[in-house]
C-alpha cells in the first residue's frame, strides 16, 4: 500500500501509530546515553504492553538520554500502519524480523528526505534545486514501495547521492559568507572544518557564519551566543553542547535529535520546524518565528 510522503507530518514521528519500533529494532550499549545493554531486535525492559514507555517522563534522570535524542522521521508509523497494516509484531511474531529490518531502512530513507526538503528550499540556483527535487522523488519512490522493495533498497548508493547533493547546496549557501576556518585566538591548531574535533571547545560569542562543520565533534562545546547562520551541521555531534543565546535559525541540515541532545534555553533561536526540548526551558515559547520556506 502506498504511503504518500507529502507534507511535514509524514516526516515527523507519531508514536501513537507505531509499535515501539525504536525500542525494539535497535540495540544499544551501556554508556552515558544508555543505562543498560540491549541487543537489537529485542524489546526494551521499560516497554509497556501498550507500546508506551514506562519511564518516558524521566528518561534522562534514569540514564536514557539517548532515547530523548532519537527521531525516526516518521518511519515508525509508516512501517507499523503502512507496510504492516496495523498488525504488531506482538500479534504476529513471525513478522518481527521483517518489520524491524524495514524500520531500519525506512528510518534512513526518511532522514534523507528530511534533509533533501531543506536542501531544495535553500538551494540558490534553479538547476541545483531541480536536481535535489528529482533526487528526492527517487528516494520517495523507494520509501513508498512495498515491503519487498523497501528491504531490497540500495540504501548505500542513495546515501552517497544524497550526501553529494547536500554538499552542493551547502557550498552554494556558504559561498556568500566569509569564514577563515579558525575559531579564534588560542585554538589555532583546531580548524573549523568537516569532522573537526571541537569537543569542549570555547566558541562562545563567535560569528561562525558559513563554516563547514559537517560531521564535527562538538560534544560539550561552548556555543553560547554564537551566530550559526549557514553553518553546515550535517551529522555534527552536539551532545551536551551549550546553545544558550545561539542563533541556529538558518543553520544547515539541523535535525531534532541534534537539538534534543544539546543543552539550550529560551534564548536559543531555532528554526520554526524544530521543537525546543522539554529539558531546556519548558515555560518558554517552543518555536522561533516561522520561516515556512524552510519547513520540511
Amino acid at each position: 500500500m502506498a504511503r504518500p510522503l507529502t507534507g511535514p507530518a509524514a516526516l515527523r514521528p507519531d508514536c501513537s501509530q507505531c509499535f515501539a519500533l525504536c525500542c525494539t529494532a535497535f540495540g544499544f550499549t551501556r554508556s552515558a546515553d544508555f543505562a543498560i545493554d540491549k541487543p537489537p531486535a529485542t524489546p526494551c525492559p521499560n516497554l509497556a504492553g501498550d507500546f508506551s514507555c514506562t519511564i518516558h517522563d524521566r528518561l534522562r534522570p534514569r540514564g536514557f538520554a539517548g532515547c530523548t535524542g532519537f527521531d525516526c522521521f516518521g518511519a515508525g508509523q509508516a512501517v507499523s500502519q503502512g507496510l504492516f497494516h496495523g498488525t504488531s509484531w506482538r500479534e504476529s511474531p513471525e513478522t518481527a524480523a521483517d518489520m524491524f529490518a524495514a524500520f531500519r531502512v525506512l528510518r534512513q530513507l526518511h532522514e534523507m528526505l528530511w534533509h533533501l526538503t531543506q536542501a531544495e528550499a535553500k538551494a540558490y540556483s534553479p538547476e541545483t534545486a531541480d536536481d535535489v527535487h528529482c533526487l528526492a522523488a527517487r528516494v520517495r519512490e523507494v520509501a513508498e514501495g512495498n515491503l519487498e522493495e523497501v528491504l531490497a533498497a540500495d540504501v548505500g548508493t542513495l546515501h552517497g547521492q544524497v550526501g553529494e547533493a547536500l554538499r552542493w547546496v551547502s557550498e552554494e549557501v556558504r559561498a556568500g559568507y566569509f569564514c577563515d576556518g579558525w575559531p579564534g585566538d588560542g585554538m589555532r591548531n583546531t580548524p573549523l572544518a568537516p569532522v573537526a574535533d571541537l569537543a569542549g571547545a570555547n566558541l562562545r560569542g563567535l560569528a561562525l557564519c558559513g563554516a563547514d562543520l559537517r560531521g564535527a565533534c562538538l560534544i560539550a562545546a561552548d556555543l553560547r551566543g554564537t551566530d550559526l547562520t549557514a553553518v553546515d551541521l550535517l551529522g555534527a555531534d552536539l551532545r551536551d553542547a551549550r546553545l544558550d543565546g545561539a542563533d541556529l535559525t538558518h543553520a544547515l541540515f539541523l535535525t531534532q535529535p541534534q537539538i534534543s541532545a544539546a543543552r539550550g534555553s529560551a534564548s536559543t533561536q531555532l528554526p520554526s520546524w524544530l521543537e525546543r526540548p522539554g529539558h531546556w526551558s519548558p515555560a518558554q515559547p517552543t518555536r522561533s518565528p516561522a520561516h515556512p520556506a524552510e519547513a520540511p
